[in-house]
């Protein structure tokens, strides 16, 4: 049986990734997110979103409850308005792909070197 060194096998992982960057898959990822970050109207939401945050810190640390439930309803209400964006939605659905390529590529290398492994200890 061959041995690798460390050197070796994260040489070839950094190729494994390089190869994964160049899919479709992290292709459509990377363009989503561009287009998420150059939109005005996400943007928008987001600031939004931020500056009622900081009024709820500030809302919870003077116990102002009532007020409190009524910032975090807004910052909901903006969140799923959000969620509802076809580009937003196209995104998470990239990044579900991408995420799931990741989880296949993780999974297979481990049952390799499970069975490897098992494999080698049925020989003893």
């Amino acid at each position: 049986m061959a041995k690798h060194t460390r050197e070796e096998i994260i040489q070839r992982t950094e190729r494994l990734a390089n190869m994964m960057r160049e899919t479709e898959e992290v292709d459509f990822y990377k363009r989503a997110e561009q287009q998420i970050n150059k939109n005005t109207k996400v943007n928008d939401k987001i600031a939004q979103i931020k500056k009622l945050q900081k009024q709820a810190v500030n809302l919870q640390h003077y116990g102002k409850f009532s007020a409190l439930k009524e910032t975090e309803a807004k910052i909901d209400a903006l969140q799923k308005e959000i969620d509802e964006l076809p580009i937003v939605n196209e995104f998470k659905q990239s990044q579900a792909e991408v995420n799931e390529m990741l989880q296949m590529v993780t999974k297979t290398i481990t049952n390799s070197v499970v069975n490897k492994l098992d494999s080698s200890n049925e020989e003893k």
